[in-house]
């Protein structure tokens, strides 16, 4: 099993559910993400992924092209 390292984004710019399920879907598009949870009340996105893989700016990078603001407030 590979290692993996969660982070937790804040996101700006959604305004409903659906914009936290475009989120979610496009992380997990990206090769190397175990796992996407957007919480649109809470403005955050807890996401799983493999360094290995995939680099959190690039995480990041995906949520922006998606149209929305991502910071990284944790990662581990």
């Amino acid at each position: 099993m590979s290692e993996t390292t969660q982070a937790i984004l804040h996101i700006e710019g959604m305004h409903c559910v659906s914009c936290a399920l475009a989120i979610d879907l496009t992380l997990e598009d990206l090769p190397g993400v175990r796992e996407a949870r957007t919480h649109f009340a809470r403005m955050t996105t807890a996401v799983r992924f493999d360094p290995r893989e995939v680099a959190l700016p690039a995480i990041v990078a995906a949520v922006a092209a998606t149209g929305y603001t991502a910071a990284t407030l944790v990662a581990r």
